[in-house]
């Protein structure tokens, strides 16, 4: 893809999102009929310049605009508008998130750019994010598309302004065609022309936070008065809390916002020791970070719109593969290491080559983690995250009607039982059921216990008595899990390397394989004891006394 030519647009602001909502419906302006349905998509524009503003001084505006299938680079000039008619250059051409013009696709658009910026780094100003509701337009002679874009605009990791604006683009036919829709336009009450691009206003918001009061804009970067770059203020701090603070009145979404909100920023003090590799509890304690945060998008997803957060859902989730991929290992190599260090010399050194096979796993395992944690998809799922969970009404699910049940009062209740309910229904298979279907009790054990805990502020005292019981099945559990991966991957390297392995070593990693078998089978006989304590009565009367309080 590569275009080049003249950008002819009207540029409105709209008084509020019902407007937008109104605009975004009709079928009929002036000659102009509806052609085709209206789509709605989430893109992402981040504007760039170098640190000398040497584009911008040369009458261009750069931007990456991130959509669902690609990147586009569009390289527009500055031509400053007097009402609603903007006319620009413009060039686009493909891109990928590199900041470097070095690492994109050859266009006209990107010779432009390298032509003024030279050798020097682009950096990016502003962030602007949009929801767009296009439709396209048309008569005999010309075709208009129509967007609705509800804009936020994201500076140092918080959103500074939001505004809506209306934008009609000549796709086909005479400029001329636009007139009748300014006639149109110029009579709607909800709407004022408006001659600043959205990079000018983005920018006029940054500088309206900077020179804000220190309590409504954070603390500010000092301003370089040698440079023409914007100051961007400094994100909010998230604080590592002891609780979420859930409360039974909070609506469900922003109920969630506050427990994502409460494990990201222990995701984000963890980050520096997994790094590092010091302490492996570091790595431990990102990816329980991780873990609660995609339970919670399960316990409180739907109160969001899901087109506005699977972005953050599907990052995540691979943040949390890469976390878990190297955290199992570092359990294998643990138990490995607690059994080698009881054998005698000789045994010792003859089990050797089983560790030495999972620690070379575990390092190439961190290597991706560490790949992954320098990727510019880890950097945007932290900025998307950090402005997300401080965004209070960002993608919110507005409730079908005004005595939908919405609060945590109202609904915590049936999400608790149907958890717990999920783990009960085990009862009638567990005494003949495989290793796979005690595996999906213990993640239905999970979820039990994290839905009581993101709610454990607004419950009864009783909560402080359940979850003790869920962490024992869920600990039992978890032990017969990682029973059952050892025996996997010590008999997979058995047969995989049974023709270098010495009578010696072989016999060291099988009584090894043999010894956790037993401790498989110990833990399935033995797990009685912790399924009762979730499973009696006395766990669904201290359950019921807890939801009362809701």
């Amino acid at each position: 893809m590569s275009t080049e030519g003249v950008e002819v647009e009207l540029k409105y602001r709209v008084a509020d999102v019902a407007a937008a909502a109104r605009l975004a419906g009709v079928r009929t302006l002036g000659p102009f009929r509806a052609a085709g349905r209206s789509r709605q998509v989430q893109v992402e524009d981040r504007y760039l310049d170098t640190a000398d503003g040497a584009l911008g001084r040369a009458g261009w505006a750069v931007r990456l605009r991130r959509g669902p299938a690609m990147t586009i680079l569009s390289v527009k000039s500055t031509t400053p508008a007097s009402d609603a008619l903007h006319r620009r250059e413009e060039l686009e051409g493909p891109a990928n998130l590199s900041l470097d013009p070095h690492a994109w696709p050859p266009s006209p658009a990107r010779s432009l750019v390298l032509e003024h910026a030279g050798d020097a780094p682009l950096l990016e100003i502003v962030t602007v994010r949009q929801l767009r509701r296009t439709r396209t337009l048309a008569d005999e002679s010309a075709e208009v598309e129509l967007s609705l874009d509800e804009v936020a605009v994201v500076a140092g990791g918080r959103v500074v302004d939001r505004f809506v604006e209306l934008e009609a683009e000549l796709r086909r036919g005479p400029a001329t065609a636009l007139d009748a829709l300014a006639v149109v336009f110029a009579d709607d009450p909800d709407l004022t022309a408006e001659p600043a691009s959205k990079l000018e206003r983005a920018i006029a918001a940054v500088a309206a936070a900077r020179s804000a009061p220190a309590a409504e804009a954070a603390e500010a970067t000092p301003a370089d008065p040698e440079s023409p770059d914007v100051e961007i203020p400094t994100p909010p701090r998230l604080i590592v809390g002891k609780t979420p603070g859930v409360a039974h009145d909070d609506v469900l979404a922003e109920a969630g916002r506050k427990v994502l909100r409460f494990h990201f920023a222990r995701m984000l003090a963890k980050e520096a020791g997994t790094r590092s590799g010091a302490q492996i509890e570091d790595l431990h304690g990102m990816r329980v970070a991780t873990r609660r945060m995609r339970a919670a998008w399960r316990v409180f997803g739907d109160g969001f719109r899901p087109g506005r957060t699977k972005r953050l859902r599907d990052r995540l989730r691979v943040l949390a593969g890469r976390l878990g991929a190297v955290r199992d290992l570092d359990v294998l190599l643990d138990a490995a290491a607690t059994h080698q260090a009881g054998l005698p010399a000789a045994e010792a050194a003859a089990f050797e080559p089983l560790v030495a096979a999972w620690r070379d796993e575990r390092e190439a395992a961190r290597i991706v983690l560490l790949r992954e944690l320098d990727s510019p998809d880890y950097v945007r799922l932290v900025e998307d995250y950090r402005v997300f969970v401080v965004a209070e009404g960002e993608a919110v699910m507005a409730p079908a009607s005004p005595v939908s049940p919405h609060r945590v009062r109202d609904t915590a209740g049936s999400r608790i039982w149907l958890a717990c309910e999920q783990v009960r229904a085990y009862e009638s298979v567990l005494r003949w059921a495989d290793i796979e279907t005690v595996h999906q009790l213990r993640i239905a054990a999970k979820w039990l216990r994290y839905t009581l805990e993101f709610f454990r502020e607004a419950l009864g005292p009783e909560v402080d008595l359940l979850i003790p019981r869920v962490v024992a099945l869920q600990d039992h559990l978890g032990l017969l899990h990682d029973a059952d991966v050892a025996i996997a991957l010590t008999r997979q390297f058995l047969v995989a390397n049974a023709g270098t392995l010495s009578r010696e070593e072989t016999h060291a990693i099988g009584s090894y394989l043999a010894g956790n078998e037993r401790e498989l089978a110990r833990l399935r006989r033995t797990m009685g004891a912790a399924w009762r304590g979730v499973s009696g009565t006395t766990f669904r009367r201290l359950l019921g006394r807890a939801v009362s309080a809701l």
